[in-house]
């Protein structure tokens, strides 16, 4: 009995490392009086250009180890790009070569609920960990991607 515990404290401390090098970051805003919350894998670059090497017509998931998450409990307006509350599964796919949109699929079967076009534009400095950050002023808020010199992003606003 106690050897199958050592043998599964082992296991525990030997996969510790592995889940640590690819920490979870939660980016999270108040839009319209309700929640936005943004659950996402931080890998880091480690001297790799890894939005550059994306392919065009390619889905990225966002991050790294499980599936980045948008929780909502406002409704989104991406401009013309409605996005209704509730919890999605985001990916990000490269459409040209400087050109990407966020992907709003359903959590519960993955089907595609809306495409956002984001804006490029260079960082002034290059950030090693990926980030994504979610900001709101009253009714209004503002999703950031930063990797590398790149920041995709989308105003939006929530009711």
């Amino acid at each position: 009995m106690l050897k199958g515990y050592a043998l599964a404290a082992a296991a525990v401390c030997l996969a510790a490392p592995a889940f640590a090098q690819n920490p979870r970051g939660e980016a999270k805003a108040t839009v319209a009086g309700k929640a936005v919350a943004i659950d996402y894998g931080r890998p880091s670059l480690k001297g790799r250009d890894m939005l550059g090497q994306a392919q065009v017509g390619q889905a990225w998931r966002m991050g790294a180890d499980a599936a980045t998450e948008l929780k909502t409990d406002a409704d989104l307006a991406f401009g013309a790009v409605q996005v209704p509350k509730g919890e999605y599964v985001l990916t990000a796919t490269k459409v040209a070569a400087d050109q990407w949109q966020l992907n709003v699929l359903s959590k519960a079967d993955k089907t595609k609920v809306a495409d956002v076009p984001l804006a490029a534009s260079k960082a002034d400095a290059s950030v090693e960990q990926f980030t994504i950050d979610v900001t709101g002023d009253k009714d209004k808020g503002e999703l950031k991607l930063r990797w590398g010199t790149t920041v995709l992003g989308a105003a939006f606003t929530g009711k």
